[in-house]
């Protein structure tokens, strides 16, 4: 009896739905990965532009900061007072650093999971052209039953060296803060010591 019932129970799973079913639960994974795609995209390009201000925003700071060391008056600033624009200038790359770092984590989890949507994304529209060419019985009747795993669509993710993309980005970032800080102390030094 029992052995009965476990070989329904995996004739049921074997079955699965109908071709029309199938197609349409493929149809309706591929429309929410895609509008999630959409969506992921949308996000990185808001993150973008907050990380453009960002950008400009500490610049304008470095700027002011430097006319203001090149304007004052000999007298005024010497060398003996390097440490306070050195400091504020330290204290401003930190700031930047910070907020740079939280928004490139922003954009690299919502790359990390547009390119899990992605592809999901094609998985699903190769099973579906997969359904559609098979035709699952004579002139592709709706009746046929179509087996589970040909619509069924885990939730995909890239490999582990998708990852190393986002490391690269923060070593750039980085670098590109160190030599930033390295130009401004020594623009300093320079203005207030020579």
């Amino acid at each position: 009896m029992a052995d009965a019932m476990y070989s329904e129970e995996e004739e049921h799973q074997m079955i699965g739905m109908g071709r029309d079913s199938a197609i349409q639960a493929l149809n309706s994974i591929i429309q929410l990965h895609f509008e999630k795609t959409l969506e992921k995209k949308r996000a990185i390009d808001g993150r973008r532009k907050e990380m453009w201000r960002l950008f400009q925003l500490f610049f304008l700071f470095l700027a002011l900061v430097l006319s203001a060391q090149a304007q004052s008056p000999p007298g005024r600033l010497q060398c003996r007072h390097l440490w306070a624009p050195v400091g504020l200038l330290a204290l401003a790359h930190l700031a930047f650093y910070v907020a740079v770092a939280q928004t490139l984590r922003a954009i690299n989890g919502f790359r990390y999971q547009r390119r899990c949507h992605k592809l999901t994304l094609a998985l699903a529209t190769e099973r579906l052209k997969h359904v559609k060419m098979r035709g699952y019985g004579v002139g592709g009747s709706a009746g046929v039953a179509v087996p589970a795993e040909e619509f069924e669509v885990q939730y995909q993710e890239p490999p582990e060296s998708y990852l190393a993309k986002f490391k690269r980005s923060w070593a750039m970032h980085f670098a590109f803060l160190l030599c930033t800080f390295g130009f401004m102390a020594s623009a300093s030094v320079v203005l207030l010591c020579f």
